[in-house]
């Protein structure tokens, strides 16, 4: 198991790639919780939304290196 995890796809595609997923998760909640907020004059200042975009586009091409990585060794 520990050299699994000094491959350098986990390090540097893996781990990144895990944590847009959650960050991605985590904007994807927050962006529900404001579409069905019950005062509508209670707006945010965060871009839940494209936050959410942009994490989950990250966390594909990291997975993606990582899956390439994994297959490559």
């Amino acid at each position: 198991m520990a050299d699994w995890f000094d491959q350098d796809w986990v390090q540097w595609f893996l781990l990144p790639g895990l944590t847009a997923l959650g960050l991605a998760l985590l904007a994807w909640r927050g962006d529900r919780r404001r579409m069905r907020r019950s005062d509508p004059d209670a707006v945010g200042w965060m871009p839940w939304r494209d936050v959410a975009f942009w994490s989950a586009f990250a966390a594909l091409l990291l997975l993606v290196g990582a899956f390439r990585g994994w297959l490559a060794s």
